[in-house]
C-alpha cells in the first residue's frame, strides 16, 4: 500500500511540474480526435486517413487551435480552482478556435462540407468541457491524501444555503486548511438527501448528536447567516449537546473576498449567540438630528459604555465632542482610536478630570459652550462598592450633583443619565447611589429649562467588570469556571445595542423620564456558563468543573427593570419604555441629601448606608 502511495505521489509532483504541457498536449489530442469523428460521422466510414481532405485540413485545425488557446491564455488558469465562469471562457476559446479554423479554410479553398464544421464545433467543444471537468474532479478527489485525510477536523455544516456552497467552494480550493466537511444538516425538507459539491445534506438540526455520533464528527460549523435569535439559540442548544466545538461563520463573503482563512474566520460562540433574541438594529436617524453640529460631553468617556458613546457619536457629525475621564489612559485611548477609525471633521477634546471636583469642572462648563451631555461616569463595582461606601457615595451621587447643577447654571439643552437595573429596589451601595441619582434627576428636572432623563438598563456584554470575559478567561484556562449561584440570572445587551438606544432615549426624551431599555428574557448565568463549555468543545463539571462561590456583598439572585410603583408607559421605539416619576418631596429630600454629605465625610460605613437608606426608602441594607 505504501509502494502504490509514493508512486501515487511521484505521478501528481510530476503532473504538477508540467500541467500546463500536458494540458495542452491533451487538448491537442482531444481537437484532433474531434475532427477525426466529423469526418467519421460525415463520411460513415471509420477508414478516414485515406481521405485527402482530412490530411490537407489536419494541420490548419493544430494551428488555428493553438495560436487561440495560447492566446486566450487558457493555460494561465488553475482549472482545479475552476468555477462555472472559466467553463465558459473555455467554451468562447473553443468557439473561436473554430471560426477561425472556418474562416481560414475558407480562405485557403480547402472545399469542406459545412456539415463536418458544425460537427466539429460541437465535439470539439464538448470534449473540451468534458476534459476540464473530468481533470477538476480527479484533482479534488487526489490533492488529498491519506495522511491528509487522518489529519483533517470530520466536520459537520449546519446550514444548506448560500453560505454553505460558498463555504464547500472555498475548503475546496485550498488544501491545506484542517477541516473534512462530512455531512451537512438543514431544516428545509426538500433539500435533505441532496448533496452540495459531494456533501450530502443528512437530515435536519434535530439530528445533530445522532449525525455526529454516526459520522465521528469532530467540530461542528454553523453557517447560517440570517437567521432569529431564537433560532439560532435553539440550534446551539442542540449543538451543546454533542460537546464538541462548535463555531460560527459570521460572514463567509469576507473569507472570499479579502483572502481572510477559513481559520480565523470562524470564530468562537459568543454570549450574544446564546441569548435567544434577535439584536437591537442600531438606527442614527433616530437620534442624529439633535446630535448633529452640537457640543457634547461625555463623562467617563474613556470607559465600556462612555467610549462606546463617543464611537456613535463621532458618526453622527457633532461640533464638538469632550471626553472626560479621571483615567488618562483609556481617554488616550478612544482619543487615538476615534482619530485612527473616523474621519474627524469636528473638534475633539480631552478633560482629565474628576467629577467629584466642582471648581475643574466649571473652569470646562465656562469655555466649552456644552449643549448636551451624557453622564456615564461612576463608580460600578458591586462589592468594591460595599467595601468604599464613602467613595461610591462621593463619586455617583455628589459628583454627579456637580454635573446636574453646572449644566442648569450653564444652559445646557440636555443632560442623560446612564443608569442600572441595580438602581430598582437596590441591596447593595452601587444601586442606591444609582437610584438617587435617578431621584435627582427627577427633581432637577422640575426646576432648570435643561431636560434631565434617566436611561436604566441591565449588564452589557463585555463591558469593564462583566462577567463574560471572565468566563472566557476561565475556559482557555481549563477552570474552574466561578459563578456566584447555581440560580442567578441577569439580563444581557450589546455595549453598541445598549448606546443606540441611549442616544435614542436622548431623542424622545423631554424631560423628567426614567427611560427603561427592554434587554430581552433574563438568562440564567449557570446554563449560560455550561452552554459556552460545551460549545468549546468541553464537558462541563468533567473537563471543566463549576465552582459556587456564593453570592457576594450586595448581590441579588435577579435583577429588576422597574419598581413595582412606576407602571410602565410605551415610547414610538418598542425597545424603550418609560417609567412614570415618583412624587418626591423636594424639601425633605434636599435635607436629607445635605445630611448624607455631611456624614459622607465621616468616613462612617454604616451611617452611611443608614443616611442613604433613608433618602432611597427601597434601598435594603445588606448587613454582610
Amino acid at each position: 500500500m505504501s509502494k502504490i502511495l509514493k508512486i501515487k505521489d511521484m505521478i501528481w509532483r510530476f503532473v504538477k511540474k508540467y500541467r500546463k504541457y500536458m494540458l495542452f498536449f491533451c487538448d491537442f489530442v482531444i481537437w484532433n480526435l474531434s475532427f477525426y469523428v466529423s469526418f467519421v460521422i460525415h463520411k460513415n466510414n471509420l477508414l478516414v486517413f485515406n481521405s485527402q481532405e482530412f490530411w490537407q485540413c489536419l494541420p490548419c485545425v493544430n494551428i488555428c487551435f493553438s495560436i487561440i488557446f495560447i492566446v486566450f491564455k487558457l493555460y494561465d488558469k488553475i482549472w482545479r480552482y475552476a468555477d462555472t465562469e472559466d467553463f465558459f471562457y473555455a467554451g468562447v476559446t473553443s468557439f473561436s478556435a473554430n471560426i477561425l479554423f472556418f474562416v481560414t479554410s475558407i480562405l485557403i479553398n480547402y472545399r469542406l462540407r459545412f456539415k463536418v464544421y458544425i460537427i466539429f464545433s460541437l465535439v470539439s467543444t464538448l470534449g473540451i468541457f468534458l476534459f476540464r471537468i473530468l481533470y477538476r474532479v480527479n484533482i479534488l478527489l487526489n490533492n488529498v491524501s491519506e495522511e491528509d485525510y487522518k489529519n483533517k477536523k470530520r466536520m459537520l455544516i449546519i446550514g444548506a444555503g448560500e453560505c454553505a456552497v460558498s463555504l464547500l467552494k472555498t475548503i475546496s480550493k485550498y488544501s491545506e486548511n484542517k477541516y473534512l466537511p462530512v455531512a451537512i444538516v438543514d431544516d428545509d425538507s426538500s433539500k435533505i438527501g441532496r448533496k452540495i459539491m459531494g456533501v450530502k445534506v443528512e437530515n435536519s438540526t434535530d439530528k445533530i448528536p445522532e449525525i455526529c455520533e454516526k459520522f465521528n464528527i469532530e467540530i461542528i460549523l454553523f453557517a447560517i447567516n440570517f437567521i432569529s435569535g431564537e433560532e439560532r439559540r435553539r440550534i446551539l442548544d442542540i449543538c451543546a449537546q454533542t460537546s464538541l466545538e462548535t463555531r460560527i461563520i459570521p460572514n463567509i463573503y469576507e473569507v472570499i473576498t479579502s483572502g481572510v482563512s477559513l481559520e480565523s474566520a470562524m470564530r468562537k460562540i459568543k454570549v450574544e449567540d446564546l441569548l435567544g433574541r434577535d439584536p437591537v438594529i442600531l438606527d442614527t436617524s433616530q437620534y442624529s438630528n439633535y446630535l448633529s453640529g452640537k457640543n457634547i460631553l461625555v463623562t467617563g468617556g474613556g470607559g465600556s459604555i462612555g467610549s462606546e458613546l463617543c464611537r456613535q457619536i463621532a458618526q453622527i457629525n457633532p461640533k464638538k465632542l469632550i471626553i472626560l475621564d479621571v483615567y488618562e489612559n483609556s481617554a488616550y485611548e478612544i482619543d487615538q482610536e476615534l482619530r485612527r477609525k473616523y474621519n474627524i471633521n469636528f473638534e475633539l477634546k480631552i478633560e482629565i478630570c474628576t467629577i467629584c471636583d466642582k471648581h475643574e469642572l466649571e473652569e470646562i462648563f465656562k469655555t466649552e459652550d456644552i449643549n448636551i451631555i451624557f453622564h456615564a461616569a461612576a463608580h460600578k463595582h458591586v462589592p468594591l462598592m460595599e467595601k468604599n461606601v464613602e467613595g461610591a457615595v462621593k463619586n455617583n451621587v455628589f459628583g454627579t450633583l456637580n454635573i446636574l447643577e453646572l449644566a442648569d447654571k450653564y444652559n445646557v439643552e440636555k443632560f442623560v443619565q446612564i443608569s442600572t437595573d441595580k438602581a430598582v429596589n437596590p441591596t447593595n451601595v452601587m444601586g442606591a447611589t444609582k437610584r438617587l441619582c435617578e431621584i435627582l434627576v427627577q427633581v432637577m428636572n422640575k426646576k432648570s429649562r435643561t431636560e434631565f432623563v434617566a436611561v436604566r438598563f441591565g449588564n452589557v456584554l463585555g463591558s469593564n467588570g462583566s462577567v463574560i470575559p471572565l468566563f472566557e478567561e476561565q475556559i482557555k484556562s481549563m477552570g474552574p469556571v466561578t459563578v456566584t449561584h447555581p440560580d442567578i440570572i441577569r439580563y444581557f445587551m450589546t455595549i453598541p445595542e445598549a448606546v443606540s438606544l441611549v442616544l435614542t432615549a436622548g431623542a424622545l426624551a423631554q424631560g423628567g423620564e426614567i427611560f427603561v431599555l427592554d434587554m430581552g428574557d433574563p438568562v440564567k448565568i449557570t446554563d449560560l456558563a455550561e452552554n459556552l463549555i460545551k460549545l468549546s468543545g468541553l464537558t462541563p463539571h468533567v473537563d471543566i468543573k463549576i465552582q459556587y462561590t456564593g453570592l457576594r456583598p450586595g448581590e441579588k439572585l435577579y435583577e429588576e427593570l422597574l419598581m413595582d410603583e412606576e407602571g410602565i408607559k410605551k415610547t414610538n421605539n418598542k425597545k424603550i419604555y418609560i417609567g412614570s416619576p415618583i412624587n418626591i418631596n423636594e424639601q425633605e429630600f434636599f435635607e436629607k441629601l445635605k445630611t448624607l454629605e455631611n456624614i459622607a465625610n465621616t468616613g462612617n460605613n454604616q451611617e452611611i448606608k443608614l443616611a442613604l437608606a433613608d433618602i432611597v426608602p427601597t434601598y435594603k441594607i445588606n448587613t454582610k
